[in-house]
């Protein structure tokens, strides 16, 4: 097992979807909640048009953010067209598919940080299935061969999700590890707080309410309470 480096609170990537797509309304949702204390923004690469994408990351850089770009599709394909379309929306980041050699050398040959997801995914919502060893071997696997980090669909796992989180972010050292989907309740805010990766996604939970008030409050109560000892 590798020895992880204490590290940073865990850092919030916003997400505009809801069960896998971006909102309708993102730019809305962006704009009111932008000065929040979250500086990493995302969406997904359905169902907003490209342009309309474009717009927004855009206006996300210019208010200082960094940004990523979620894909949920998993073949070369589905791959190549998310870097191609992050990269035409001058994202920080290409999120999710499944790893790819070209891909990676491109994300690198055009300065986006790839993490793709781990383990057999399938769905949308995305399912993860597998097993904890088979996810913990294809993550030092890709990051070997050019990932920047892993995205780890752990709440979305059909097995133990808290014993898969803490084993990869353990076994990875201080590699970078985004759990990502259904960070929904602060007992599993308590579990990334615990585990402690690099990064964890929020989008549909907020859509929900989960964390009680506006999208902008939402953020900022998690926020603080990845931050803080006693909560909020």
């Amino acid at each position: 097992m590798t020895t992880r480096v204490e590290t940073a609170a865990p850092q919030l990537v916003v997400m505009l979807t809801y069960n896998d797509f971006t909102v309708g309304n993102a730019e809305e949702i962006f704009e009111q909640a932008r000065d929040s204390m979250a500086v990493c923004w995302g969406m997904k690469e359905q169902p907003l048009p490209p342009e309309r994408m474009k717009a927004l990351f855009r206006r996300m850089k210019k208010c200082g953010k960094t940004t990523a770009l979620e894909v949920v599709g998993y073949d070369g394909d589905a791959a190549a067209n998310g870097a191609r379309l992050a990269a035409e929306c001058g994202c920080d980041m290409l999120m999710g598919t499944k790893f790819h050699q070209p891909v990676a050398d491109f994300c690198r040959e055009n300065g986006i940080r790839y993490l793709p997801f781990v383990g057999t995914i399938s769905g949308r919502p995305s399912v993860l299935t597998g097993t904890i060893g088979e996810i913990v071997a294809e993550a030092k696997d890709v990051i070997r061969r050019g990932a920047y980090g892993v995205d780890l669909l752990g709440y979305r796992y059909a097995g133990d999700a808290v014993r898969l989180n803490r084993e990869l972010v353990d076994s990875l050292g201080d590699e970078k590890v985004c759990i990502a989907g259904s960070v929904d309740s602060l007992t599993r805010l308590d579990e990334i707080k615990e585990t402690a990766p690099w990064a964890f996604t929020i989008g549909s939970a907020f859509f929900d309410k989960k964390f009680g008030g506006s999208v902008r409050d939402q953020i900022d109560k998690v926020c603080r309470y990845v931050t803080s000892v006693d909560g909020y």
